[in-house]
C-alpha cells in the first residue's frame, strides 16, 4: 500500500513537470511589436524586408516568433497609445518604424530592445547616444538619403531651376534635418530655397497651392506625413509646371519628378538582421552601431510620364544611369 501511494506520487510529480515544460515551450515564442507610424510604399517596404530577412534566418511569423504589426495611422497620440500597448504585453522585442514612432517607443521603455528603421539621424532625434555606440536600449538603421547628390539631380534635370522650396513636416524632428542638409546643399549650388512647412496631412493641398508662382521647384524628403500625401503633392505641382525632387522612390511612383535614393526593403532587411543577432543572444543593442546601406545600394529614379507632363528632357546619362 506504501508503495503504491509512493508510486503515485511520483507519477503526479510527473505529470506536473510535464505540463511545465509544455509551458515552457509556448513561452519560448519570441514576440516582436511593431509600432508603423503611417501606411505609404517606404515604410511598407521597411516591414517587409524586415520580416523577410526573420524568415530566411528561420524565423517565422506563427512560428518561433509572432509579430504583432500597429499602425498609427500618422498620428503622434495613436503612436504613444501602440507604444505603451507594446510594452504592456511584454513584448520581448519592438520594431519601430519611422521616427515619431521610434520616438513614442524610446519614450515609453528603457528596458525592453527597440530597434528602429526608417529614421534619417537617431542620435539627432535624441534615440541614442551615438550613433557609432548607442548605449541604452535603442538601435536599428538609418534612412539617411544623398541629399546633396539629389539637388544636384535636379539642376540636372531642370538646369533652369533658380528657386526651391523644401517641403516637410514641421513636427517630424528626422524632416527638420533632411531640410537643414538640402538647404545648405541649395546654397552650395547658388539656389535660393525657402522652407515650405506643414504641420498635417490637410494643410498640404493649401501649402502646395501657395508656391504657385514663387518657385521653380520643390524637393520633398523622407518625410512621412508628405510621402503619404504624394498624390495631393504632385497633383498640385504637376499641374503648375513645377517639379518635385523627392526622397524616395515610393514618392516618385505617386507622381514626383525624379530621386537618387535608397531600396527601403533593404533597409528593413538590414534591420531584420539585426533582430536575428539580438533573438540568438548574439548582440544587444547598446553596443550595436546604427545601419547604413552603402552608397552602391542609391538607385536613381525617374518619372518619365511626368517628366513628359512637364516638358523636361532627360539626359541621355541619366536615363542610362536609371535604366530607362
Amino acid at each position: 500500500m506504501k508503495k503504491r501511494k509512493i508510486l503515485t506520487v511520483f507519477l503526479l510529480i510527473a505529470l506536473v513537470a510535464s505540463s511545465l515544460a509544455g509551458c515552457g515551450k509556448k513561452d519560448e515564442v519570441f514576440t516582436i511589436g511593431v509600432n508603423q507610424y503611417v501606411t505609404h510604399a517606404a515604410l511598407d517596404a521597411s516591414y517587409q524586408g524586415f520580416v523577410d530577412a526573420l524568415a530566411d534566418a528561420g524565423y517565422v511569423d506563427g512560428e518561433k516568433i509572432k509579430i504583432d504589426l500597429q499602425n498609427a495611422q500618422g498620428d503622434q497620440s495613436n503612436a504613444n497609445t501602440i507604444a505603451t500597448k507594446l510594452v504592456n504585453d511584454n513584448n520581448d522585442l519592438i520594431l519601430s518604424i519611422a521616427t515619431p514612432s521610434a520616438q513614442a517607443s524610446a519614450n515609453a521603455t528603457k528596458d525592453i530592445p527597440i530597434l528602429v528603421t526608417a529614421v534619417t539621424d537617431p542620435q539627432g532625434s535624441g534615440l541614442v547616444a551615438s550613433n557609432d555606440a548607442p548605449g541604452g536600449n535603442v538601435s536599428g538603421t538609418s534612412d539617411l538619403t544623398p541629399i546633396k547628390d539629389q539637388i544636384e539631380l535636379l539642376m540636372k534635370l531642370v538646369p533652369s531651376v533658380k528657386t526651391v522650396a523644401v517641403l516637410y513636416c514641421s513636427s517630424e524632428s528626422n524632416s527638420k534635418i533632411q531640410a537643414e542638409i538640402a538647404m545648405e546643399a541649395a546654397a552650395e549650388f547658388g539656389l535660393t530655397a525657402q522652407e515650405a512647412t506643414v504641420s498635417n496631412s490637410n494643410e498640404i493641398q493649401q501649402v502646395v497651392q501657395s508656391l504657385v508662382g514663387k518657385v521653380d521647384a520643390i524637393y520633398a524628403p523622407t518625410d512621412n506625413i508628405i510621402a503619404a500625401g504624394m498624390p495631393t503633392v504632385s497633383l498640385v505641382a504637376n499641374d503648375n509646371g513645377i517639379p518635385v525632387i523627392c526622397g524616395e522612390e515610393g514618392m516618385v511612383d505617386a507622381g514626383g519628378l525624379a530621386t537618387y535614393g535608397i531600396d527601403y526593403y533593404k533597409l528593413g532587411r538590414l534591420t531584420g538582421e539585426q533582430a536575428v543577432q539580438i533573438i540568438e543572444g548574439k548582440a544587444t543593442t547598446d553596443k550595436m552601431p546604427i545601419g547604413y546601406l552603402s552608397n552602391d545600394q542609391y538607385t536613381l529614379k525617374i518619372n518619365e510620364e511626368v517628366a513628359g507632363k512637364l516638358g523636361i528632357t532627360i539626359p541621355e546619362d541619366l536615363k542610362a544611369q536609371a535604366g530607362q
